[in-house]
């Protein structure tokens, strides 16, 4: 059969027969084509409902914009494809193009200009792990200078929770690594960064984005217990990990950047009159020990940072709601009183790890400071 054959059968078609015929050529041509490395060079036709939004993208349009999108591809038609992969589920996911998408679903008029169905590419199979999809999003995105803050710190998060370094994340995105740092600070996620973020002056400012390396977990480091997933240090079996959503210090504000209706100078002038107060910080060092439970795990198992810091950070937060970021007011006490709130936090310390069967330590033990190895 040739060519002319070919296209006089598919014109013979029912409507949806010809599109698959059309699409089936394309796929058979791309499979031979000098750019077939190229998602673009195969673009095909699909029904709307096969292809799915993603639940990660940052990328956010106003409504004014979003009209202009549907006006642009009433008039212009669709220049550009939906990016996508098939999960898993075996339907499409949306990669990028994610209000090209909705225009399609959801304009009547197209909708029917477009007969139900939407212009896809499908990415290429070594990019389809959820890491490299969302980074490809971002990308997409970030070219086109359309991403949201606040949504890039869910991506921020998802992508540090796997295990992500800041550098790969800042080459995977083209980000630098300051402002991956950055938006960390800006939006409270320090806890992402949390072993590294509290050193012997309690104060968190002047670091870099090269003090914030970790290695990756693997399996060895990995244990499994009736309630999900802990994951320790191979070097030390009393370390223990809780992802930043089950740490309560997380939900009171630690990682705040600003306390309403105070300045800056007024946090760290009531930092340094609670850390003072050694009455009033006991009481909150007791409720910290007792009632958050799961960051008491997460930070005082882990020998690595400054627990001494992390426990005077947190009792001020549990007394007041004032973040971590105003920790510098510790410096504005005498040497006589830091060495007070040090004594009493490691009292409290003590009896946290002698309540669960573990070695107590020194003061010098707990305000050590080095180079985590697991995070």
């Amino acid at each position: 059969m040739n060519f002319e054959q070919i296209i006089t059968e598919i014109d013979g078609m029912t409507l949806h027969e010809k599109i698959n015929a059309i699409n089936e050529l394309k796929i058979a041509l791309h499979e031979i084509s000098p750019f077939r490395d190229n998602p673009v060079d195969c673009v095909v036709w699909v029904r709307s409902d096969s292809v799915n939004a993603n639940d990660y993208n940052p990328n956010s349009v106003a409504p004014p914009e979003m009209r202009l999108l549907e006006t642009s591809i009433l008039n212009d038609g669709y220049t550009q494809p939906i990016v996508t992969w098939k999960n898993k589920k075996d339907s499409l996911e949306v990669i990028d193009g994610f209000h090209r998408n909705r225009v399609g679903k959801e304009c009547k008029e197209v909708n029917e200009k477009i007969l139900g169905y939407l212009p896809v590419v499908t990415i290429r199979d070594s990019q389809t792990d959820k890491n490299n999809r969302i980074a490809s999003t971002i990308r997409h995105n970030r070219a086109r200078g359309k991403h949201k803050v606040d949504a890039m710190s869910d991506i921020i998060i998802e992508l540090k929770n796997r295990n992500w370094t800041n550098k790969r994340v800042a080459k995977e995105l083209g980000m630098e690594e300051d402002e991956i740092l950055r938006l960390c600070q800006i939006t409270g996620l320090a806890e992402l960064f949390s072993d590294k973020d509290f050193s012997n002056s309690w104060d968190i400012e002047g670091s870099s984005p090269d003090d914030f390396e970790f290695e990756q977990l693997d399996d060895e480091n990995i244990t499994h217990d009736e309630n999900g997933v802990i994951t320790m240090n191979t070097s030390d079996p009393n370390r223990v990990f809780h992802t930043y959503d089950k740490w309560e210090c997380h939900r009171a504000g630690f990682y705040a950047t600003k306390r309403e209706g105070m300045t800056k100078a007024q946090c760290e002038e009531f930092y340094s009159e609670f850390l003072s107060d050694i009455s009033r910080f006991s009481r909150a060092l007791y409720g910290v020990t007792t009632e958050w439970e799961n960051s008491c795990e997460h930070y005082l198992t882990n020998v690595s940072m400054n627990r001494i810091a992390w426990l005077g950070q947190a009792a001020v937060c549990f007394d007041s709601g004032i973040p971590s970021c105003f920790c510098g007011g510790y410096n504005l006490l005498s040497e006589e009183q830091q060495t007070k709130a040090n004594k009493k936090a490691l009292e409290y310390l003590n009896s946290w790890l002698k309540n669960r069967g573990m070695d107590t330590v020194t003061l010098e033990d707990a305000m050590t400071v080095r180079k985590s190895t697991l995070y």
